[in-house]
């Protein structure tokens, strides 16, 4: 299935669609989450974005992931693996409204990923988050790269996603650990 690539204005609503998915799994993982991390660009304060929601939920090792698969699985999530990225492992939802929290509550599009706590892409989400919610100029020509993107590539994400590396790595790179999550 092919999705349009659309980048839409900030909205000031989705750090309360965070909290409210962030306190499903809480509730459903307990202690096994050391932390739940809005990431990704609806994480950025006035940045516009694809309106899907980044997740990354830190648990202590990956020993645990068993025991994670099985309680985001009474949510209704089931692991889809690493993807071919080390220490990141993604989770898909069946419907709408998972997480199945007892709300009956339909949910929007979002990511979720578990990583433990020493993971390079977990570092790597939260110091691209942290550089550029303090760094606005950095976040408008995100924003501005990612509209020309989408309206260039629309219907190809791995266009747009090869598109942002060049600039990712850049600010990584800038950053050079000033900005830690």
């Amino acid at each position: 299935m092919t999705r349009t690539i659309e980048i839409i204005d900030y909205d000031p609503a989705w750090p309360d669609t965070f909290a409210g998915l962030s306190s499903a799994l809480a509730a459903a993982l307990g202690p096994l989450a050391l932390r739940i991390e809005h990431v990704g660009s609806t994480s950025v304060p006035g940045l516009g974005a694809k309106p899907i929601i980044d997740i990354d939920v830190i648990i202590e090792s990956p020993r645990l992931l068993p025991l994670v698969v099985e309680g985001l699985g009474t949510l209704g999530y089931s692991h889809e693996g690493d993807g071919g990225i080390p220490d990141r492992e993604a989770f898909g939802r069946a419907g709408a409204m998972v997480p199945a929290d007892g709300s009956g509550r339909v949910w929007p599009a979002h990511h979720l990923y578990v990583c433990p706590s020493g993971s390079e892409e977990l570092q790597r989400h939260l110091r691209f988050r942290d550089y550029l919610r303090s760094h606005p100029d950095s976040a408008a020509r995100y924003e501005a790269l990612k509209r020309d993107l989408a309206h260039r590539h629309a219907n190809d994400i791995d266009a747009y996603v090869a598109g942002k590396s060049a600039f990712v790595e850049r600010i990584l790179a800038v950053d050079g650990g000033e900005a830690r999550g």
